[in-house]
């Protein structure tokens, strides 16, 4: 039997009581893409949205291979265990370009936290979001604000999409960095860590310290030559061994010293604001988007235009000007 479907007074009810079961379920309502689920996904919302705002979001980006999921679980671990917060994991994977899920299963990568009645983990599939972050991942971060969750980080899929959107979702911006990855991705790293908070040097260990050390000097010689952040705050860089759980204290500490240091300065609120603004004209356009492939004059006449744009009869410019005047 299919579970009963909750209204939003139960589905607010259940989040704000903690219970995983029904948060699960709510994240699922808003990532569906039915109108009727999408109605109820918005009344959810709107009843737990006095209840958010009070966790500290962090994004935690890398390429693939250094290590992020190792990283999570080894953070998570630590502010489970030693400073006893509750914690959610947004982990966005790859898509499976037939089926639309998941690839990498990020629950199987964290064994640690999965058992933990203080974490959290969701494992979104990104679809064709940019930047790796799923169409639901701002309103799924809500709902594990409101479940009371102290801490929620965002891991992406780091796979060179964007990192604007993830950035434009937290409070503090991770990147995680391999030592010895070679100059070709240099061009790539400067944008990338022109919007990061803090550099972390990963797998700091089994003989590859002398070289992490090696590349944190050359990092924190680099972040010289960047305009100032706009927070105002030194972007440190740090070395870190998930394996052996170096250094993790020492990244938490610097995240908690720039909340702590972003809240006395109004950064942190002004940050927030800009933020909710950005939401909004994002929904606007994702709405915008929606209707229009909705209407059903477009329908009838998308599949022409398209023969005609893919022939060359017709401009791609020509042709969505045609479309938008129906």
């Amino acid at each position: 039997m299919p579970p009963k479907r909750l209204s939003a007074a139960e589905y607010a009810a259940g989040i704000r009581a903690g219970s995983r079961m029904v948060l699960g379920r709510a994240i699922t309502l808003v990532e569906s893409t039915l109108p009727s689920d999408h109605a109820l996904a918005q009344e959810v919302l709107q009843a737990v949205l006095p209840h958010t705002g009070r966790s500290l979001r962090v994004g935690i980006t890398g390429v693939p291979g250094v290590g992020k999921s190792t990283f999570i679980e080894a953070l998570g671990r630590y502010l489970v265990e030693e400073k006893g917060l509750k914690l959610a994991v947004l982990a966005v994977d790859p898509s499976s370009q037939r089926g639309g899920g998941s690839i990498l299963g990020d629950k199987t990568r964290m064994p640690w936290l999965s058992a933990q009645p203080a974490a959290f983990i969701r494992p979104s599939p990104a679809g064709s979001s940019l930047g790796g972050v799923a169409r639901a991942t701002r309103e799924a971060l809500l709902l594990c604000e409101a479940a009371g969750h102290d801490v929620i980080i965002v891991e992406t899929v780091g796979v060179g999409q964007s990192e604007t959107t993830v950035h434009g979702l937290v409070d503090f911006f991770l990147l995680l960095m391999l030592a010895g990855a070679g100059d070709e991705l240099q061009g790539v790293k400067r944008g990338i860590m022109e919007m990061a908070d803090a550099l972390c040097i990963t797998k700091a260990d089994h003989g590859n310290e002398q070289a992490a050390r090696r590349a944190k000097v050359d990092y924190q010689s680099a972040l010289h030559l960047f305009p100032a952040p706009p927070s105002g705050q030194v972007v440190p860089v740090l070395l870190t061994s998930a394996v052996e759980g170096a250094g993790i204290g020492a990244v938490w500490e610097v995240i908690e010293n720039y909340a702590a240091a972003t809240r006395a300065s109004g950064y942190f609120g002004q940050r927030r604001q800009q933020q909710q603004l950005q939401w909004l004209h994002q929904s606007i356009a994702q709405a915008l988007e929606s209707r229009f492939y909705a209407d059903a004059r477009v329908r009838e006449r998308l599949p022409a235009v398209q023969a005609a744009v893919a022939t060359g009869q017709l401009t791609p410019f020509a042709a969505a000007e045609e479309l938008l005047g129906l």
